[in-house]
């Protein structure tokens, strides 16, 4: 059918990728989609780091190749240095005397011009300058002084090789602020740290994180926002850890002709209604699923233990898309009868068919079965049978036909099963909540009729059900309701044990069930305990009075 043809196209799809489990195919478009873009952003992370690391080691090579020629110049000025203060040493008509001609191509430290000036006024003796040592050393004919303390002034006055170097080093600081400019931009910028707000939420720390926050959840995945772990509960379906599942979704077999032939069911575990009732515990059902355009209907059921297959149902759901302008209908079943049906339009609910895909909640509380379908509450059935009162195991029904073999169409994604707190809040416009739906304590409801349309079949059918169950009106007799053009009709008995007797005594003669109280019949009984209260208090007030 339909889903041999998925998985033979997807088996054919050469864009899969090869480390993807066997157990997980076949994947969906959106889903391969994804797949091909998380590789795509993978090589754009690659090249965007083999870029920083370019660009960082092109900035380390400008840094060595500057440092480098740095080192050779302070290499070649120490060489030029050595060699004059050597052929200063050698004496000569230009070298003992001025210090001013040793090295016009540095400048001058601070220190070195005060060492000069101190030793100029310790050789003149009497207040001379430069000029009488030049006139001093004119007057000797040119050659060099022999007295021995010139000869230490001009020493003093000569910096040596460590002053030098000083000065080669300031002279190097001042002109490396001009060449700044030359280098790397990168290297200048820096790297500020981010003040990170812990008072709102933390900022993506990857690309794909932050595409996977504005992403739409996958069709066949529960969103994230419904906090449906581990934690709190359990992945029905489907089942990852069994080797045996080659499939992730399920779909009724076309060749299907009755509703458990290749139906999916499953347990919910760990159930407790009086849990339940307090709003903890195991409680919630989740189904992602989706319903094609053309589906007619769909079917999902919750059973108690012993519900002999399809014969007993708690609560049943069932969308049809072309009944009566389309309705929901919800309703439970009990030994094989089916009870009223609460009918809901679709168009009050969220969309089902169609649709990418959809979400159903049911939650199970002290009240009813509660609805959620795309987050908004669609209805509720109120409990009509009494739910185990120990802890046991529901059973959750998807029928792969409805009950005249007639196959239903619809996708099972994933089915999870847990707690969640009660979603119910404003129940004023929920339909199914404060239905009188409790069974009635005399009354019996016969179907499965021939359909008449005349007054006298009213009445020859009226007289028939009289005679019928006679004995259990006592000596008032029964009361027979026979509505015009309809195939069921009703049957009051005289007490509550005939009723009992009459439903195991013609259960074999005709379709018979205890019928419910209509909305009517039960303000009738509230206000008739109302007034029966009203008058206890008044008689006990005027004992009072009378003491």
């Amino acid at each position: 059918g339909k889903r041999s043809e998925n998985n033979r196209n997807n088996n054919n799809n050469p864009t899969i990728p090869s480390h993807i489990p066997q157990s997980f195919q076949p994947l969906t478009h959106e889903e391969l989609d994804l797949l091909k873009m998380y590789d795509t952003i993978k090589s754009y992370e690659k090249r965007a780091e083999k870029f920083r690391s370019d660009a960082a080691k092109a900035t380390l090579d400008a840094a060595n190749k500057k440092y480098q020629l740095k080192q050779e110049e302070l290499n070649h000025s120490g060489d030029d240095s050595n060699n004059q203060a050597a052929a200063d040493s050698d004496g000569g008509p230009d070298g003992a005397i001025s210090g001013e001609h040793h090295h016009p191509q540095h400048k001058k430290s601070s220190s070195s011009k005060k060492r000069a000036r101190s030793m100029d006024d310790g050789d003149g003796g009497d207040g001379g300058d430069d000029e009488s040592i030049a006139s001093s050393g004119s007057d000797n004919g040119g050659a060099s002084v022999s007295d021995d303390s010139d000869n230490d002034g001009d020493k003093r006055l000569r910096p040596t090789k460590k002053e030098e170097e000083e000065d080669e080093r300031n002279a190097l600081i001042d002109e490396g602020s001009d060449d700044d400019d030359d280098i790397n931009p990168i290297s200048l910028i820096k790297k500020v740290k981010k003040e990170v707000n812990y008072d709102s939420d933390r900022p993506a720390d990857s690309l794909i994180t932050a595409m996977e926050q504005k992403m739409e959840t996958p069709p066949h995945d529960l969103s994230k926002k419904l906090k449906m772990s581990k934690v709190s509960g359990t992945q029905l379906f489907p089942d990852h850890k069994s080797a045996s599942r080659s499939e992730l979704s399920w779909m009724p077999p076309d060749e299907a002709r009755s509703p458990e032939e290749g139906h999916l069911q499953l347990k919910l575990r760990g159930f407790n209604s009086s849990q339940a009732a307090e709003g903890t515990g195991n409680n919630t059902v989740a189904i992602k699923f989706l319903a094609p355009s053309d589906s007619r209907r769909f079917s999902i059921n919750i059973a108690a233990p012993g519900h002999s297959n399809y014969d007993s149902v708690l609560f049943h759901f069932n969308p049809r898309q072309f009944e009566k302008g389309g309705q929901l209908v919800i309703n439970n079943k009990q030994e094989g009868m089916w009870g009223q049906g609460l009918n809901v339009p679709l168009a009050s609910v969220p969309l089902m068919f169609g649709q990418t895909s959809s979400t159903l909640i049911l939650q199970i509380t002290g009240d009813g079965f509660d609805i959620f379908l795309e987050g908004k509450h669609c209805a509720r059935l109120e409990h009509r049978v009494p739910l185990p009162s120990k802890a046991s195991s529901l059973i959750l029904q998807m029928p792969s036909t409805d009950d005249r073999g007639k196959t239903e169409n619809w996708t099972v994604y994933k089915v999870w099963w847990g707690h969640k707190p009660p979603m119910a809040k404003d129940l004023s416009n929920v339909p199914g909540v404060n239905t009188h739906h409790q069974n009635h304590p005399k009354k019996l409801f016969i179907s499965g009729l021939s359909k008449i349309s005349t007054e006298p079949q009213v009445d020859l059918r009226r007289a028939e059900l009289e005679r019928a169950f006679r004995k259990y009106g006592g000596a008032h007799g029964i009361t027979a309701t026979v509505p015009m053009n309809s195939t069921f009709a009703f049957v009051e008995v005289d007490t509550e044990r005939h009723a009992d007797l009459a439903l195991t005594e013609m259960t074999g003669r005709y379709r018979i069930n205890r019928a419910r109280r209509s909305k009517h019949e039960a303000l009738m009984e509230k206000r008739a305990l109302a007034e029966a209260a009203g008058q206890g208090v008044a008689t006990t007030q005027k004992k009072n009075e009378w003491g």
